[in-house]
């Protein structure tokens, strides 16, 4: 078997982690609220092939538990409203939370598992299972995924291969970030030839979008605003921008990349009002500013190129946290 993670994971962890899913009848497959690319892909890839190896699963994450229609192509079926979710499972296996508290709805069943197992990459997750496997020099909590899914011996056929894949595509931004190091593209390759087609998740992840966006995207990048002092560009997505163009938030993941492409700056900051006060805070660098110890500051978390977090008071008082923060 190739390894793909370093010795973050130790083969006790390793050993640990296998033997409590080889054992397992019923398990219950997890990931943070709002789940990206890289939570939904290796929750469903993993699931899928749990199911394969004839587990019983139930495969959810908490509320809201809208997704947009981009994620279409992956195993949507597999999902189960999370009130399904038996109170007190026999092993939860959670990927890419930080923390026990990113599950939401979810975190009780996964405290009150018999055996919690955590996939991670999050460098400010100290491990919050019975069985940690966390390697935060993986570019994707997929890449873990991989190699727990090879160690178990459970088939990667075409379905698994395209959620993981999935997850190391938008955790590496197409494969462009500084994460991407060679293992990654090993891992990527055998997931090719196990059936995955990068065409089908690069067109569906990063090529379409409701006519709508497009309404919206100009409003939010005619407000961005430069602070070249700060070597960052910041905007905020209204509520009204949403209702103008008839799309939902979930439909507006991609605005963050478009605003973050301006030379000038070094850190890009988008602001999405979510509702009664509360916002919802993206974040990107080009890798001379830790955002994620910025999100993580505020209550939120990520890693050194991209992280997001939560914020009570208002867009502005969220620009202006941010702004202290920056110097």
């Amino acid at each position: 078997m190739m390894k793909v993670c370093n010795d973050m994971i130790d083969d006790a962890s390793w050993s640990a982690a296998t033997a409590s899913l080889e054992s397992a009848a019923e398990i219950v497959v997890t990931c943070h609220v709002g789940p990206d690319g890289d939570a939904l892909g290796s929750m469903l890839g993993f699931a899928h092939a749990a199911i394969s190896a004839g587990k019983r699963i139930w495969a959810a994450f908490g509320p809201p538990t809208n997704l947009p229609p981009n994620y279409r192509f992956l195993p949507l079926h597999l999902l189960v409203e999370p009130d399904r979710v038996p109170e007190r499972p026999e092993l939860v296996i959670s990927f890419d939370a930080g923390s026990l508290d990113r599950l939401g709805s979810l975190a009780g069943q996964a405290a009150h598992a018999k055996e919690l197992v955590v996939v991670d990459h999050h460098i400010s997750n100290s491990g919050f299972g019975h069985h940690n496997l966390i390697d935060p020099t993986a570019a994707a909590s997929a890449q873990i995924a991989y190699e727990l899914l090879g160690r178990l011996g459970w088939t990667i056929d075409e379905v698994v291969a395209t959620c993981l894949l999935t997850g190391l595509v938008t955790d590496t931004g197409r494969f462009q970030y500084s994460n991407t190091a060679p293992a990654v593209l090993e891992v990527a390759a055998r997931l090719i030839e196990a059936g995955a087609r990068p065409e089908v998740v690069g067109q569906h992840m990063y090529e379409e979008a409701p006519f709508g966006y497009l309404g919206v995207e100009a409003a939010v990048l005619g407000r961005a605003v430069l602070e070249p002092e700060r070597k960052w560009v910041w905007s905020v997505l209204r509520n009204e921008d949403l209702k103008a163009s008839g799309i939902g938030l979930e439909d507006a993941d991609m605005l963050i990349d478009d605003l973050r492409i301006a030379r000038e700056a070094e850190v890009a900051t988008l602001v999405k009002e979510h509702h009664d006060g509360v916002v919802k805070v993206s974040m990107r660098s080009r890798g001379q500013v830790d955002v994620g110890a910025i999100a993580t500051a505020l209550g939120g978390g990520g890693h050194h190129n991209a992280a997001g977090f939560t914020f009570i008071g208002g867009a502005e008082a969220a620009i202006a946290a941010v702004r202290e923060r920056l110097g």
